[in-house]
Formats: C-alpha cells, structure tokens, sequence
C-alpha cells in the first residue's frame, strides 16, 4: 500500500514479502524497550553504533553507569528524538543484528527464504530495508543464479562498521564490497536524518552502486519502511525501471 501511494493513483504494481522474523526468534521480535536488557555483545554494537555517530568517548567507551541506555539517550539528544521511541529502535534493531549476524542457522534459514521468495516470483526490483538489506546483500551473493534487475537499498546499515560491515559474508576485499553478481543496477537511498544508515556515502563501501540518494522523510518517519517506500525518490526509482 505505502509503495502504491508513491506510484500514484492507479499504480498496478504488485509486491510480494519475503517474511522471515519468525527465523530471528520470538524474543528478538518481541525485545523490550529498554537497551539494558540486550546481552553484553549486544550492548557492544550499540557503544560502537553511538562512537560512529561521533558519540563523546565516556558514552562510546560504555564508562557511564547503565552504558547502553546512556547511548541510546545521548542518540535520542543527538537527533533531537524521543529517548523512549530510540531506547525501543535501537533495542530492537541491535537484538535484530545480533540474531541474525552471530547465529549461523537462523543467518542461513533467513537467506534461504529470501532466495525462495525471489526465485519464485523473478521479480525485476528487489527493495531492502534497513536489516533486510544486508539480508539481501548476502543473499544475492549467497545464490549468484538469482537474477535481477535492480536492487533498491532503503535506510540501509550496510557500511556500519563493526556492528555489520566487518561481519559481511562475503567480506570486503580491499576494504571494499561489491555489487552482487547477479544484480544489473543498485541504487541506495537513505533519510540524511536516518542514524542507522550510517555511514553516509555508500559508494565509499562498496563498488558498483549506481546511485547513492539522499531524500528527507519525514523527522517522525526517518526509519520507517513505510516512509521509505512511499516516497517520491523510491517511487521514482522503480517507475523507471519499470518504465512506467
């Protein structure tokens, strides 16, 4: 619907969902609110997160007492944000990574779903957000056969280090990742206020995109997929692809 609403009134497109939270665990899609109650390596990837963000060292070195919850307020200051609506994204979003990076059963379970789901539909636009980019990216590398047309990138973590760049399989060669074989354009978009795609400048990171977009959506939707999928840049983005 939201992707509908960016085509514009009378859009035909069809998008079908490749769904695979049930693989990352009911408690990770359930996680509580409070980043204190994500596990130590957990709490790591959020110091690291909050030191991207050019966090003060007291706070990125976890030196204040309750350390994780500390980052998560010091970001909810930094981008001027709600400290439970951040202490909630950044408790999910780390539980979310941590399942899925550290856990190589759940990692291959996710990435088999997401070739199924594209290989039964063939789709011409695959478009990950946020976590599922990463997905995407491994997946596509993970079965090369899989063919397509372009892949969009939205709110995307790819090039966060420490929390998901340095643990890419494949990894970057030469400091750098590359466009998955099987893919014939990639286009990346990101909120210039969305703090979980960081670093800004993909192309930095990885060889082979073909556009690196910034586009506002809104201060209260800047990581949401929806606000990413009705946009007028995304919309854009896959009406020419699809010539439309």
């Amino acid at each position: 619907a939201a992707l509908r609403r960016g085509m514009g009134e009378g859009s035909d497109i069809v998008a079908d969902v490749a769904y695979y939270a049930h693989h990352l665990g009911a408690d990770t899609a359930q996680g509580a609110a409070d980043p204190e109650h994500l596990t130590e390596s957990e709490q790591r990837m959020l110091l690291s997160w909050a030191d991207t963000l050019g966090a003060p060292a007291e706070v990125a070195q976890g030196r204040l007492a309750a350390p994780a919850r500390a980052a998560a307020d010091w970001i909810a200051r930094r981008f001027g944000l709600d400290n439970r609506m951040v202490g909630l994204l950044v408790a999910t979003f780390c539980r979310e990574v941590g399942s899925y990076l550290a856990e190589p059963d759940r990692r291959h379970a996710v990435r088999d779903t997401v070739a199924c789901t594209i290989r039964e539909y063939q789709p011409a636009v695959v478009l990950a957000h946020s976590l599922g980019s990463v997905v995407a990216y491994e997946t596509l590398w993970a079965h090369p056969d899989l063919r397509v047309e372009l892949l969009l990138t939205l709110g995307s973590p790819l090039a966060l280090p420490e929390v998901v760049y340095s643990r890419l399989d494949p990894a970057p060669i030469g400091g750098k990742g590359q466009r998955p074989p099987g893919v014939r354009r990639w286009i990346n978009i990101a909120d210039p206020g969305d703090f979980i795609a960081i670093p800004r400048g993909l192309p930095d990171y990885f060889d082979g995109i073909d556009a690196d977009l910034s586009t506002p959506i809104g201060v209260f939707n800047f990581h949401k997929v929806t606000g990413y999928l009705s946009c007028a840049t995304t919309a854009a983005a896959v009406a020419t692809q699809l010539g439309r």
